[in-house]
């Protein structure tokens, strides 16, 4: 997302049931020590499918400034 002020934050959001379709799948190919553990850097969980839950979740990050913890900083648009 891009802030007026051309500050930009990343994240990747996944569901929790799509998180868990990928381990399961690796628990099969091998991959993430046979999907026992999902990570990165910039996940953002969300319980609920669909961008309007999802744009619930950022809009109640930035409310309440949670976004700093939650998504990752990519510097000014400019940059």
């Amino acid at each position: 997302m891009t802030f007026a002020d051309g500050q930009r934050w990343s994240g990747t959001v996944f569901t929790v049931d799509e998180a868990r379709r990928l381990m399961d799948r690796w628990s099969d190919t091998g991959e993430c020590l046979d999907g026992r553990y999902f990570y990165g850097w910039d996940n953002l969980i969300v319980r609920d499918p669909g961008i309007p839950a999802m744009a619930d979740v950022i809009d109640h990050l930035v409310v309440t400034g949670d976004y700093r913890s939650a998504l990752r900083p990519l510097g000014l648009a400019e940059d």
